[in-house]
């Protein structure tokens, strides 16, 4: 897969599908992006589930966050992240132990991992790197 360049099929074809959403990375802060985002996708009507060992146990949008994507209470279509692209091979291991495995992993702007991308793609998973899932919805799905 081409990851300087998406298809708009392909992009909304992750967002039409996937309903449970994790978000690794997430911010209570109101001013973060990541507080921004799952703010949208649950008024979009995704299920999310914020991930953040800092946060664990408080709320954001009405959504529970959670410190790690092993204590997940139910499966994810799409793992979200919001860290740096140093931190994304020690994710990518830890998407990798998911059962079931997600559909989707998203990576915010500015967030790329190739050799990370590659490994996900190998098990069957659609991978987007520096996008904004919040940008590509309100520019396609709106």
């Amino acid at each position: 897969m081409n990851h300087d360049s998406y298809s708009d099929a392909y992009v909304a074809d992750i967002l039409n599908t996937v309903r449970r959403i994790a978000v690794v990375g997430a911010s209570i802060k109101p001013e973060r992006p990541s507080f921004s985002v799952i703010c949208f996708l649950v008024a979009k009507g995704y299920r999310v589930f914020p991930v953040n060992p800092g946060h664990a146990g408080k709320q954001i949008a009405g959504a529970r966050v959670y410190a790690s994507l092993e204590e997940l209470p139910e499966p994810v279509d799409m793992v979200d992240v919001f860290r740096r692209s140093s931190a994304v091979p020690g994710l990518t291991d830890a998407i990798l132990a998911m059962k079931p495995l997600p559909q989707a992993v998203w990576m915010q702007l500015d967030i790329r991992d190739d050799a990370s991308a590659a490994r996900l793609e190998e098990k069957g998973i659609k991978v987007v790197m520096n996008r904004c899932p919040k940008i590509e919805y309100d520019r396609l799905l709106s």
